[in-house]
């Protein structure tokens, strides 16, 4: 007979990715550089939109809401394990992981949306530059957010009051080094069928259909630059749509393959790996990857640290 959640559960034990007492100074200070950068260069990519008149644009409008939501995606991992590491201590409390989970699957949400979102932002202004502007005014880009605030709050309450209804028994250890939805589902003891269902539709509904509108967008896209005539009008073109490309492939194809493939046989080390990439290398590399070779990026950020302006 299934067991509600009246559950004597006070703890989680997340087994991170190696218990080798010699190993965990190198993963502590591999993970704390990671995270230092990517707070401090998506710091600097808001600072620098926010700063600049120039980058008051849609474009980099919705690159700032991804800078925000990078620092919040990683920190709502990475200074967990930092403090389990530091403390030599693997134990997280049920309130702390639902909370985690809630709030990881908020912003890897947020960053579905907006990446979508983005590339609705190029295919506007590579195939409709003359109706640009009006379409993609502030309100419109205020609102394209806001809606993806909204589904992503109603889809990780949904997720977060599902797990609340299952019981656990007495296997706590979480292979992950943070309250992976995926892992938990595993742990319980009581019928998981209707939350994996539900985890399994929001994950092709929320991750699926987003990916499909890009994937639309570009090809409209590649099909206007296809027009362009002169190369160099291709190869700006193109280099607008480079290195959001690059951040779409790298998490789209790192997160979709972690839920996706779970069904299969699959190793807990290789789950949390894969989850490395989209959870802390992806927003590491975003400053980097945008502002490389961003020209109006680079002379804002040259601007605020004193450096003159080529």
């Amino acid at each position: 007979m299934e067991s509600g959640n009246d559950t004597q559960i006070s703890e989680f034990f997340l087994l991170g990715f190696s218990e080798d007492p010699a190993l965990q100074p190198l993963v502590f200070g591999l993970f704390l550089s990671m995270y230092l950068i990517t707070v401090f260069g998506n710091l600097l990519i808001l600072l620098a939109v926010s700063s600049d008149s120039r980058l008051h644009t849609p474009m980099y409008f919705f690159l700032a809401n991804l800078s925000f939501v990078d620092i919040c995606f990683t920190s709502t991992t990475v200074p967990k394990m930092l403090w389990n590491i530091r403390t030599q201590s693997n134990v997280i409390t049920y309130e702390d992981c639902i909370t985690q989970m809630y709030f990881f699957i908020h912003f890897a949400g947020l960053e579905f949306f907006l990446l979508t979102v983005m590339a609705y932002d190029r295919f506007m202004a590579i195939c409709h530059p003359l109706h640009y502007t009006v379409i993609m005014n502030p309100r419109f880009c205020g609102l394209l957010v806001l809606v993806s605030w909204i589904m992503c709050v109603l889809n990780s309450l949904l997720q977060s009051l599902m797990m609340l209804r299952l019981s656990f028994c007495t296997h706590l250890h979480v292979p992950h080094f943070f309250c992976e939805l995926n892992e938990m589902l595993q742990l319980a003891c009581s019928d998981t069928f209707l939350s994996n269902l539900v985890m399994y539709f929001a994950t092709v509904l929320l991750g699926g259909a987003p990916l499909a509108g890009i994937l639309y967008s570009y090809s409209k896209i590649v099909s206007c630059i296809r027009r362009i005539s002169s190369a160099q009008g291709k190869y700006k073109a193109f280099s607008t749509c480079a290195s959001h490309l690059s951040v779409v492939s790298l998490f789209f194809c790192t997160s979709l393959g972690v839920y996706l493939s779970s069904a299969a046989t699959q190793s807990s080390l290789s789950s949390a790996a894969a989850s490395v990439m989209y959870t802390v290398v992806t927003p590491m590399l975003n400053p980097f990857i945008y502002s490389l070779r961003n020209r109006d990026i680079k002379r804002a950020l040259k601007r605020i640290i004193g450096v003159p302006a080529m």
